[in-house]
């Protein structure tokens, strides 16, 4: 995504150069609201859904198109994994003023990664992250997060033709039944953790925003959710009342070890450290966690985590 600083210096010389002299230019003026939403009206979306073979959840300028892995079955402790508990592969398109700005979890098998990833990088996508998310889960499963700008199609194109090389469904099937209820006291959950959460796939998931914005190369992330910068919460029933959990917490440096000290505290596990991006600002840390125990306990437990960050509470 670096190439798009020349693209944007060239950009700029025409539109804003005087008579013998450039003007100093203001390049967030690119990162404006406006500018993304009048292009992505230019967007042929069609095209984009029938190249990746799905429908995406559309959120405000954003669509995001979701790849789970349907086909594994892992489990950790005991507890089958729902794809919306930690198999919820996606990638997120976000209009620019010359195309798209494309960010991306999947969800891949140790054989998969590098054929994925060579696939990729063959067709211009970036690779920003791969690692762990979960411990202990049979069969292990990692997490590759890609990025890319420009066209819309030729991005989807790669990314399908990348997840070839994997056994990631290509094609969205119906579902075979209804999702289970979700049987914990959500409403409680809710006043917990401080946001209103969604039930998903037979999970309860809550995104909690940051308070302070995010950026990419300039452009702001945002709605923060469907870009995967927000702190991701999801609650899985295991019966009587209990709960697996994981997801993310979305930190800034200052932040890392408190939260690492409250969840611990709270006897819920730290699964991984690591980074998602390359060129945001503020620097963010994604900390990954996971327990299985009394669902209301454990809300507790990540309120007392939530309480170390800078996030928004309702």
């Amino acid at each position: 995504m670096r190439h798009t600083i020349s693209a944007l210096i060239g950009i700029g010389a025409c539109c804003f150069a005087t008579s013998g002299s450039a003007q100093k230019i203001d390049w967030q003026v690119f990162a404006e609201p406006f500018v993304s939403s009048a292009h992505a009206q230019t967007i042929d979306w069609q095209k984009v859904d029938d190249t990746l073979g799905r429908k995406p959840a559309v959120t405000g300028d954003v669509h995001r198109y979701g790849f789970p892995r349907t086909d594994l079955t892992v489990a950790l402790d005991g507890v089958t994994i729902k794809p919306a508990l930690a198999l919820g592969g996606w990638v997120a398109f976000k209009p620019m003023h010359d195309g798209v700005m494309a960010m991306g979890d999947l969800v891949l098998l140790e054989s998969e990664i590098n054929p994925v990833m060579m696939k990729m990088i063959a067709n211009g996508l970036e690779i920003t992250a791969v690692h762990n998310h979960l411990l202990g889960a049979s069969p292990a499963t990692f997490y590759m997060h890609v990025a890319g700008h420009g066209d819309p199609v030729k991005i989807a194109t790669a990314i399908r033709d990348a997840l070839a090389e994997s056994k990631t469904p290509l094609k969205t099937a119906a579902p075979a039944a209804p999702p289970p209820a979700i049987d914990l006291d959500m409403a409680q959950l809710d006043q917990i953790i401080g946001v209103k959460g969604q039930a998903n796939g037979g999970v309860y998931q809550f995104n909690v925003p940051r308070r302070d914005p995010i950026t990419e190369e300039g452009m702001t992330l945002s709605p923060v959710g469907p870009m995967g910068v927000a702190i991701g919460i999801n609650f899985q029933p295991t019966g009587g009342g209990k709960a697996a959990i994981t997801g993310d917490f979305v930190l800034t440096n200052d932040e890392v070890n408190p939260v690492i000290m409250a969840l611990r505290t709270h006897g819920i596990d730290v699964t991984a450290l690591h980074s998602h991006m390359l060129d945001e600002q503020p620097r963010l840390f994604f900390m990954h966690f996971w327990a299985n125990d009394d669902a209301i306990k454990l809300a507790k437990g990540l309120r007392a985590a939530l309480d170390k960050t800078a996030t928004t509470k309702s």
